[in-house]
């Protein structure tokens, strides 16, 4: 009966050691799986940022042209706005210089209707 149990036993043992075996296989081959996926995502990573890294560099070159000219046009069109209030109120100095007795009564005439208005204002309030 011993010898029957001796290889019962060996088989017992053998069957254990292939089992731990391919345990350790499928382990090292789903390793080796996980270890390739994630290089590929990291290749693929990599492709991405290569690629998306030019189109950024040129948003990014023309939103800083767009926001230069912005800046100059408002430059340029502030200088227009100045050199005609500068015109108007050189032509108002012209004028008054040549008519000042009808610039005065303009004048008297402007605030004598600007307190009508306000006096009127005040009356629908109360």
């Amino acid at each position: 009966m011993i010898a029957t149990t001796k290889p019962f036993s060996q088989t017992t043992n053998n069957l254990g050691d292939q089992a731990a075996a391919s345990a350790d296989s499928a382990i090292k081959s789903t390793q080796l799986a996980g270890h390739e996926a994630l290089d590929s995502l990291a290749d693929k990573a990599q492709g991405l940022k290569d690629q998306a890294a030019p189109v950024l560099n040129r948003v990014a070159a023309k939103a800083e042209e767009l926001a230069r000219r912005s800046a100059d046009a408002m430059r340029d069109r502030s200088a227009d706005v100045k050199d005609r209030a500068l015109r108007a109120s050189d032509a108002t100095v012209g004028y008054i210089k040549d008519e000042p007795v009808k610039s005065i009564l303009i004048a008297a005439a402007a605030g004598a209707a600007l307190m009508a208005l306000i006096t009127l204002l005040n009356r629908n309030r109360y």
